[in-house]
């Protein structure tokens, strides 16, 4: 195929496959540009493509003095805690891609860390650590690199404020860099990485050993035979050795995508391009596009075609077609989805609310750190119910950990503080702070204080338009405000007549985590000790501040029915929601229709595992609250749930989950009115570029996709792929996965990526959790996310995804 009569900016010898180079030969002529020197010119004198990745540094840092600063390097003091303090060379490398700093470990003479692994920079004292020093180091010589995930923070302290300031802006200004960066630099630069890793010598070429070597690296057992075809292919020059122009060629022969060819082919009438028409057919038959397919197709060859001349002919090329099927548009999430869709105007306890268990923990419950940074993460993700356990503290300041056990211990006001820093950065729509109260009545009128005081008119004191509703707000006549929930002395009328003035006597918090251990039977005296319940006064102060979301102990369905208020809230133990959706879930569907509820995990959770949401999910509980800081399949399912809707962290739930009247039982969703069951057919294609996860020299990934639907139990379903022998790089499965799926609304479909092991427990490689109701049908890329959920580029699978009716 004659790829180079539409990417004209190709050179001969890439026919093989125009595909994701483009972008790099582009750069090479605004180099030859910029520097006046012709292409041919630069080859003859031997520029390589390391070189041209250094004169691409060099164009980004020229007249950037903080850049070039950070290029030579600094000497600054690592901060870990009070007593921790030591001096660090920190260096950007040339590829202004990767930090270098030395660290005098015992066998590790210096570390690393990449650029866009780093989510921002916070300036000052604006880390606990930081803020323990903050008598020794003025805050303008202070900074704090902020990592994705659940990677702990780097806190730096500069000789000097001048340094600091140049490393701040330096790192703001390759964020971002890596922000802007489009699909095409991204894996150019992955690319760059691997040749520097395995240019063991660092003189910008590979023999075939130092080749082998990094196929291994990159996941890929070839043949021996096969590679060495391809590097004498590759090797133009015939030097026995492959240099960076050469390695992209070798790479491209390497990564060709034949499943991407044939489909293309399939639809080009010509076999060089997809005509206007070509791709309309496209849209139309595979992709189920719909309606105004012309236009769409326009769109699609504007944005995504890199040739002018095939967009002159409203054509579109190999390349453009690759990367329209690598973009958000070729995902097999709905980009619709991506911004807020739903009807934000329903009460409250019409959503599904992300929500966080023990926020300040970023731990296990017994003796893990307690940290502000667990609020500021959670908040980060979208999270719209954080909890705060609170206990008497000294000098008469509230503290938050965990009661009774070795968790170490922050203070109330700064947790309120980053609250009301953080609350509304991510999601305008209101955040419920969930109070589990300890405190004796003098602290609760400091708490009370510190609320008023730090969130001010962000705080929700009264009902919103004076007069007594008969049901609870929306989220959007919430927008950027805060809800306390907690005991309340009376309700909402005595409030608005103003009669609740007796004091309150009785046990403030409602949820005593201890207490649940001793009903589950644990036999360990330490932790029985934790159960005994305190009764103490509720300070008014304090129960002012709570409107809407009033904490009352449940008895029973048929009593709630009977006398609940619509704002008033109950929570329950994971057991205790579990026992009620066996016994009467049908029942708890319709009382989660009038009224919110909290779902928390068991007290028996000492590791900060997590039960499955799910479950909880399918009778319409709002607040499951979740360990944020435990990664695995649950947290899985809560960031693939509230993915959706912007993440906004307020998901509307289906209809026949908002009616009063409603008869819907998950366990029998075929006796529902509008029961309509689909099929859902995955082929799974192939996979790209997975990560290797066994840092056994030599281990190569044995990858298995397993798809999963997580919904009423008549849905919950796997079935895996067999599993692909020594490749991750680009391995080809072609199985088709089908599944009956009877209650759309509310499954979620999990893609796991595993590298099989037939003598232990398969290890993870990489998921994707989307709800069913997002998916995109046709040929679609999933990007796998990691363990932590943050993003693995290149790293990918190529599916097509078929949902018929089943009537």
């Amino acid at each position: 195929m004659n790829w180079l009569h539409y990417s004209p900016l190709l050179p001969t010898e890439y026919q093989v496959d125009a595909a994701h180079w483009w972008w790099w030969w582009k750069e090479v002529l605004i180099t030859c540009a910029l520097s006046g020197v012709s292409r041919k010119a630069l080859y003859a004198r031997g520029v390589t493509k390391q070189q041209m990745a250094s004169s691409r540094c060099n164009l980004r840092i020229q007249g950037d003095d903080n850049l070039q600063s950070m290029l030579v390097g600094t000497v600054m003091r690592k901060i870990k805690s009070r007593t921790w303090k030591k001096q660090r060379y920190f260096k950007l490398q040339e590829d202004c891609m990767n930090i270098w700093y030395k660290s005098k470990k015992a066998g590790n003479n210096h570390s690393t860390f990449s650029v866009c692994d780093v989510e921002t920079v916070r300036e000052g004292h604006q880390s606990e650590v930081l803020q323990s020093i903050a008598d020794e180091f003025p805050p303008d010589r202070c900074f704090t690199l902020v990592f994705r995930g659940r990677r702990g923070n780097l806190d730096l302290v500069a000789d000097s404020p001048e340094e600091a300031q140049s490393w701040i802006k330096g790192m703001r200004k390759l964020i971002e860099n890596v922000e802007n960066m489009g699909q095409r630099e991204k894996l150019d630069q992955w690319i760059c990485d691997w040749f520097q890793k395995a240019d063991k010598n660092k003189d910008g070429r590979m023999n075939f050993k130092e080749v082998q070597d990094l196929l291994k690296m990159m996941n890929v057992d070839m043949n021996e035979h096969h590679a060495l075809r391809l590097f004498k292919m590759a090797d133009k020059s015939h030097s026995g050795t492959l240099e960076d122009d050469e390695f992209v060629l070798f790479y491209k022969m390497l990564t060709q995508r034949e499943d991407v060819l044939r489909l293309f082919q399939e639809y080009s009438s010509d076999g060089q391009k997809l005509s206007l028409t070509d791709l309309e057919e496209f849209l139309l038959v595979d992709q189920l596009e719909g309606d105004h397919t012309r236009q769409r197709a326009m769109e699609l060859i504007e944005r995504y075609e890199p040739s002018e001349t095939a967009k002159m002919l409203h054509a579109m090329s190999i390349d453009g077609f690759l990367m329209y099927l690598c973009s958000p548009d070729g995902s097999i999430f709905n980009p619709h989805h991506e911004q807020i869709y739903q009807d934000m105007t329903q009460p409250l306890c019409h959503y599904f609310i992300s929500s966080s268990h023990n926020t300040y923990l970023i731990e296990d419950q017994l003796r893990g750190h307690s940290s502000v940074e667990g609020y500021i993460r959670a908040l980060k993700r979208g999270c719209r119910c954080v909890e705060v356990d609170c206990w008497d503290g000294p000098n008469g300041e509230p503290i938050v950990y965990h009661g009774h056990t070795l968790t170490s211990k922050i203070f109330f006001k700064d947790v309120i503080h980053a609250l009301n820093k953080y609350a509304f950065r991510v999601s305008e729509y209101p955040v419920i702070l969930s109070i589990e109260n300890h405190c004796s009545v003098e602290q609760q009128r400091v708490m009370a204080q510190h609320l008023n005081s730090i969130l001010g008119d962000k705080l929700l004191k009264t009902i919103l338009d004076g007069k007594i509703p008969n049901r609870l707000p929306s989220p959007e006549e919430l927008k950027g405000k805060v809800l306390l929930k907690g005991k309340k002395m009376g309700g909402l009328e005595d409030c608005v007549n103003g009669t609740a003035e007796e004091p309150f006597n009785g046990e403030v918090s409602d949820e005593d985590e201890a207490a649940d251990i001793d009903e589950e039977h644990l036999r360990n005296d330490t932790l029985r000790r934790r159960g005994k319940k305190s009764k103490q006064h509720l300070s008014k102060e304090l129960s002012d501040c709570v409107v809407y979301c009033k904490s009352v102990h449940f008895s029973s369905f048929k009593h709630s029915r009977a006398h609940a208020k619509f704002y008033e809230i109950s929570s329950f133990t994971e057991s205790k929601a579990r026992k009620h959706i066996r016994e009467t879930g049908a029942d708890f569907v319709r009382h989660n229709t009038r009224q919110l509820t909290r779902v928390y995990p068991s007290g028996l959770r000492t590791d900060s595992s997590n039960f499955n949401p799910q479950e909880m999910w399918n009778v319409g509980c709002q607040i499951v609250a979740l360990n944020f800081q435990t990664a695995g399949v649950e947290m899985d399912l809560n960031d693939g749930l509230f993915s959706q809707n912007g993440h906004c962290g307020f998901v509307l739930k289906p209809k026949f989950m908002r009616s009063s009247e409603s008869r819907f039982d998950p366990e029998n969703p075929q006796d529902r009115e509008d029961y309509r069951p689909f099929r859902l057919s995955i082929q799974v294609i192939s996979g790209q570029q997975l990560p290797k996860v066994n840092i056994k020299e030599g281990s190569i990934v044995d990858p298995l996709v397993r798809v999963e639907i997580h919904g009423v139990p008549l849905d919950q379903a796997k079935q895996e792929t067999k599993y692909i022998e020594n490749n991750g790089f680009n391995p080809v499965w072609n199985e088709t996965l089908q599944f009956l799926i009877h209650v759309p609304e509310m499954a979620l479909v999990r893609f796991v990526v595993e590298d099989y092991d037939k003598t232990s427990r398969n290890d993870f490689v990489g998921q994707y959790t989307l709800p069913f109701m997002c998916i995109q049908q046709g040929y679609r890329h999933i990007h796998l996310l990691s363990k932590d959920g943050t993003s693995i580029p290149p790293s990918s699978l190529f599916v097509h995804i078929q949902i018929t009716d089943t009537e």
